[in-house]
């Protein structure tokens, strides 16, 4: 089984974040710039098998897609024409930068480190990450009840 990774897609930075190899939890990652992305991805993936992307992708409170996704839809057909046999999930985004800032308040980090934006977006790949695994392990249990 391969590990799941967690993207959390910006302009200027993409917080990752990365499951254990039994696909049970999340845990932040790296942040890179755009333009790092490809080549870390191409790295990664040398050592460490990869079953599926999960892309947070930003919806507004009505469930319609937010504007962001004139410029994450492109980076979403890259990812699957570079690697089409990995599986790419989308999932909602809405509050996770905050969450991520309220997971740093109540974790104890420092006011100073709260203001590092590449902290705060690995994070909030994790929290999107971690959803979906949750989600996931919600509907095998369901199923499984029925």
């Amino acid at each position: 089984m391969g590990r799941i990774i967690g993207i959390d897609y910006g302009l200027k930075r993409i917080g990752l974040a990365v499951t254990d190899p039994m696909q049970i939890f999340a845990s932040p990652l790296i942040t890179v710039s755009p333009g790092e992305f490809d080549s870390f991805i191409k790295s990664y993936l040398k050592t460490d098998v990869v079953d599926s992307f999960v892309i947070g992708y930003p919806v507004q409170m009505n469930n319609k897609p937010s504007k962001s996704v004139t410029y994450i839809n492109p980076f979403i057909k890259k990812l699957k024409k570079t690697y089409p046999e990995i599986h790419i999930y989308l999932a909602d985004e809405r509050f996770t930068s905050q969450m991520a800032f309220r997971t740093m308040v109540d974790g104890g980090v420092k006011k100073k480190d709260r203001q590092n934006k590449s902290l705060i977006d690995k994070i909030s790949a994790s929290i999107i990450l971690q959803s979906f695994l949750d989600n996931r392990s919600n509907k095998k249990e369901n199923n499984n009840q029925e």
